[in-house]
């Protein structure tokens, strides 16, 4: 918000911003209330804080420019001595998605599981590289880091149907037949849990229409018949563990693992003994599972058109 003096602009001191729309806010209250009386205001107040509340929800979920500047600085693989290349993906609807492919040397990265590794919801996929090269030197795999919509300079704007698609993209009848396993690591079960967790217990009361992003991994990891592990650490202070505990039980695959770090934070259970060991395992346990490559994509994800009203 600005003001003009003499041709000008001058900004208004932050606080004095919000207070200025509070008062005007107040005012158009009042007036409204004055010419349309009560019944139409409390029912103007209503809406207006339900598309708030609908609209506010990418702002308390999404984090792109969290550190400073993620959206014009991502981090290279060179920067950790890991060999890259510099992908842009182009798709379907003209957005791309910017993406780095870190591979073994060449003979043996036609014989190794590559990884599809998607990044949390700050920051960018540069801010990983110490666990991408945990992977790249303790698995010894090709890693295809991908940039959510709207995170580092991939275009677009983050939504559900673009970002945070493992357990989607696992639960998916046609993909889902196309990937040796797949691994999650510190997930929740759905946001209208976690608002529950993190806001107020009463928000158990909100419908789940109300959420814009709904995320329902509770319901769709029955779906998946894939390998699946889950990587869990015991000190997370954001997601419950035992939301990781309801995703295994739920899981619908028959080979299924759990592995649990009592020391594990968010976003440091990487870090612990035993956790590249364990992925370790559980790969060589996938590894006689063999699917031809997806040569184009599924005309539609079944599980999505599912989902969308539940």
């Amino acid at each position: 918000m600005s003001q003009e003096f003499g041709g000008v602009p001058i900004a208004l001191p932050r606080s004095r911003s919000v207070y200025a729309v509070s008062v005007a806010g107040v005012l158009a209250f009042i007036l409204f209330y004055y010419y349309y009386g009560s019944i139409l205001t409390l029912s103007l107040l209503f809406t207006l804080l339900s598309l708030g509340f609908y609209y506010l929800q990418d702002m308390l979920l999404y984090h792109p420019d969290l550190p400073a500047n993620s959206r014009i600085y991502v981090p290279i693989p060179k920067m950790h001595n890991l060999p890259h290349e510099t992908i842009n993906i182009r798709t379907p609807d003209k957005v791309t998605l910017h993406a780095f492919w870190v591979s073994q040397p060449k003979e043996r990265s036609k014989a190794v599981p590559t990884f599809v590794y998607f990044h949390g919801n700050a920051g960018n996929m540069g801010h990983r590289m110490q666990n991408v090269w945990g992977i790249f030197n303790h698995l010894h795999c090709n890693i295809l880091m991908v940039d959510y919509r709207g995170y580092g300079f991939s275009t677009g704007v983050p939504s559900e149907k673009g970002g945070a698609v493992v357990i989607d993209v696992a639960a998916d009848t046609v993909y889902g037949q196309k990937i040796m396993c797949a691994i999650v690591e510190n997930t929740f079960t759905s946001i209208p849990d976690m608002a529950v967790e993190l806001v107020h217990p009463s928000a158990n009361l909100i419908p789940k229409c109300c959420f814009k992003n709904k995320y329902l991994s509770s319901w769709k990891i029955g779906k998946c018949a894939v390998p699946f592990l889950f990587i869990s650490g015991l000190a997370d202070n954001l997601v419950p563990p035992r939301m990781m505990r309801t995703l295994y039980m739920k899981c619908g695959s028959e080979r299924k693992r759990i592995l649990e770090f009592i020391g594990g934070a968010h976003n440091d259970t990487w870090i612990m003994d035993g956790y590249y060991s364990g992925i370790q395992q559980f790969l060589s346990e996938c590894q006689s599972v063999t699917t031809a490559p997806l040569e184009k994509p599924p005309e539609k994800s079944n599980v999505w058109h599912e989902i969308q009203d539940v």
